[in-house]
C-alpha cells in the first residue's frame, strides 16, 4: 500500500529532476506552484538573483472563497498571478509544475494564467 508519505517522496524526486532544467532569469521568471490539501500557492522567481517577483495564493487576507482547495480556488490564484505578473512587466515565464501531475487544480492555475496573459 502506497501512503501518503510515500508520494510525496516521489513527488520531492520527480521535482528534483525537473528543477535540473528548468531555470527562472530576470526575464523569464519561474512560475512555481505548491499545492495542499487546503490550499494552493503560486509564486513567479528570479533563479539568478534569488528573488521572488510576485506571488500569490489562497492564503491571503482578499481571499473570499469558503473553500480554498478546488479547482475554482486555483482559478482564482492564477489569475491573480498574472495580473500581478503583468502589473510589474513580466509576459513570458517558464512553469515549473512542482513535481505534480499536470492535472486538476495545477492546470486550472496555469490555463487560468495563460488566459490572463502569461505566456508558457
Amino acid at each position: 500500500m502506497i501512503t501518503k508519505a510515500d508520494k510525496n517522496v516521489v513527488r520531492k524526486k520527480r521535482h528534483a529532476r525537473v528543477r535540473k532544467n528548468v531555470f527562472g532569469t530576470a526575464e523569464r521568471p519561474r512560475l512555481n506552484v505548491y499545492r495542499s490539501n487546503k490550499h494552493i500557492y503560486a509564486q513567479l522567481i528570479n533563479d539568478e538573483s534569488q528573488v521572488t517577483v510576485a506571488s500569490a495564493s489562497t492564503m491571503e487576507n482578499g481571499f473570499d472563497l469558503d473553500v480554498t482547495g478546488n479547482v475554482e480556488a486555483a482559478q482564482r490564484v492564477g489569475e491573480l498571478l498574472a495580473k500581478r505578473a503583468v502589473d510589474n512587466g513580466y509576459d513570458i515565464v517558464v512553469f515549473d509544475r512542482g513535481g505534480y501531475l499536470y492535472h486538476g487544480r495545477v492546470k486550472a492555475l496555469a490555463e487560468a494564467a495563460r488566459e490572463a496573459g502569461l505566456q508558457f
